[in-house]
């Protein structure tokens, strides 16, 4: 059977339009049914490509997605799911993606997930296993046919169908942060999104930016607008930041607090709001339009759809309501007065201030990476050397020491400190990222720990753009973490070529090298130099 919601992303005369279901927490409680019944409306509407479920949002329990998927499926409609990292291994998220493939649920939207919040007798234990680029890969893999080894060497499963696809938001204050999600956002697509969904923002102009990113980074996959019908409470909830990645501006809430006044307490306004939405998305070269909010109705989507098509003709008119700009944000782009939305021409960020401070120790410790730490110069053969001898854990037990001092390190044997301008992902970041920042921050800010920590990504950032090297972020993608080094030596597993840093920098391990000839050997240090 043909993929409805492929077929309408990927055609060029039609707006692809997804509607949010959020099943919540129980099995036959009223959340469940109000989903279904709602999946039969849009099925008899035909106006609905596709419904999006969501996995535990918030970071709260609720009923499996893929479930609910599978019911609406049987209603002859699209389901796509939310496929989160949070709360389950590579192992476990295999398992879920053969049971969807089985079950022919087709559609994914692969993202981080939002941190773990509430859970049988107290928060449960955050897992963020892989990122939302390796998901991306195994999803990939497993749509070539997955090549496993097993007792009679390698086999290959049946190839699947997946069509997934992941987020971004370009609605972030910073440069650091904004810099950081596209980059991220770009390593989604080399890893495999097959389309990408906007975060939940109101600034036209930001709307603008990402499409205009997408096109000059020849970055060619739909992309879907994210609308949410915004009433004055989810809107008071968002502008606080206690739903991370929702932004929401004090001039936008003032304006819809003025509107609940109203008789109808600003229904009205705000499904006329999210029809001018579409207009404006349909009218800039969105391929698709995801519609959420809190018990919506089918006919109040069927309106913002015809609505948002009648005004699409005039979309430009509608440029000035959403200026909603962050004080003093960040633009990937600079201004085009005339339109209010952006010029060509990108903003000169050479002359934008860090986002953070760089201290003394990123000075030192880029000279100790320079001398000990790159290959097959300065001290890294004499280094290399020391760790081919007899196993020490005196060295182990310093070197641990170092890296708790520095970066609370935590052991896991597959350094990434290397990679992200000397700051642990494993240590520092709650969501355990290796590729970029997740979607949550705010004006610099860890979702997890706002006001109290910076993301290391924006650290990151401001210490590669001290030195132009700021590229680095966007050069490529680390692998995740190998637990069969965990509470191993990570300065011996990079010396002697068993970490991820071997394949990128060329680092044999002492088998490859014990098989190669002296002129093969020589060509890598060349290669490495």
């Amino acid at each position: 059977m043909e993929n409805q919601f492929k077929a309408s992303l990927l055609d060029k005369k039609t707006v692809s339009v997804t509607w949010e279901l959020v099943p919540g927490r129980g099995a036959r409680e009223q959340a469940q049914e109000s989903a279904l019944y709602s999946a039969e409306q849009a099925e008899k509407g035909g106006k609905i490509h596709a419904l999006t479920i969501t996995d535990n949002p918030g970071g709260n329990p609720a009923m499996l997605a893929d479930y609910l998927g599978q019911e609406i499926l049987k209603l002859e409609i699209e389901p796509l799911v939310h496929f989160t990292c949070k709360d389950k291994n590579r192992n476990q998220m295999e398992s879920q993606l053969y049971a969807l493939d089985r079950s022919d649920v087709r559609n994914l939207l692969v993202m981080t997930g939002d941190y773990t919040v509430s859970g049988f007798k107290g928060r449960p234990k955050p897992v963020f296993d892989l990122d939302p680029t390796h998901t991306l890969e195994l999803i990939a893999d497993m749509n070539r046919g997955l090549s496993v080894a097993g007792p009679k060497g390698v086999g290959q499963h049946h190839p699947s169908d997946f069509f997934a696809g992941a987020a971004v938001s370009p609605f972030k204050a910073t440069e650091a942060e904004q810099m950081v999600q596209y980059y991220k956002m770009k390593k989604k697509i080399a890893s495999g999104a097959q389309f990408i969904v906007t975060q939940l923002g109101y600034d036209a102009r930001k709307f603008h930016e990402v499409l205009q990113f997408m096109k000059l980074n020849d970055l060619n996959v739909p992309i879907i607008g994210n609308i949410y019908i915004l009433p004055y409470g989810a809107a008071r909830i968002m502008n606080q930041n206690q739903l991370p990645g929702c932004i929401v501006t004090d001039k936008l809430l003032k304006e819809l607090d003025q509107e609940r006044t109203s008789e109808d307490k600003g229904l009205s306004a705000r499904l006329l709001r999210a029809a001018k939405m579409y207009a404006f998305m349909k009218g800039m070269g969105f391929d698709g339009v995801h519609i959420g909010g809190n018990n919506i109705k089918y006919e109040q989507v069927e309106y913002i759809i015809d609505k948002g098509e009648e005004l699409s003709a005039n979309w430009r008119d509608f440029i000035k309501e959403f200026d909603y700009p962050i004080p003093d944000g960040f633009y990937y782009y600079e201004k085009d007065e005339k339109s209010g939305l952006n010029s060509p021409i990108p903003a000169n960020r050479k002359t934008l201030p860090l986002n953070a401070p760089v201290g003394i120790s990123f000075r030192t410790l880029r000279l100790m990476h320079s001398l000990i730490f790159t290959p097959n110069k300065a001290l890294f053969p004499m280094m290399r050397s020391i760790y081919k001898v007899k196993k020490d854990p005196r060295k182990h037990s310093l070197e641990h020491i170092i890296k708790v001092i520095s970066n609370d390190c935590k052991d896991c044997g597959d350094c990434a400190l290397l990679d992200l301008a000397y700051l642990c992902p494993m240590s520092q970041c709650p969501k355990n990222q290796r590729n970029g920042a997740c979607g949550g921050s705010y004006q610099g800010w860890c979702e997890v720990y706002p006001n109290q920590k910076q993301c290391i990504y924006v650290r990151a950032y401001s210490r590669l753009k001290k030195y132009n090297e700021e590229q680095q972020l966007d050069s490529y993608s680390i692998p995740p973490a190998n637990w069969d080094l965990y509470q191993t030596s990570s300065w011996s597993n990079f010396y002697l070529g068993r970490d991820h840093s071997a394949a990128i920098l060329g680092i044999p391990s002492l088998e490859q090298e014990s098989s190669l000839k002296p002129s093969q050997i020589a060509s890598k240090k060349n290669a490495a130099q």
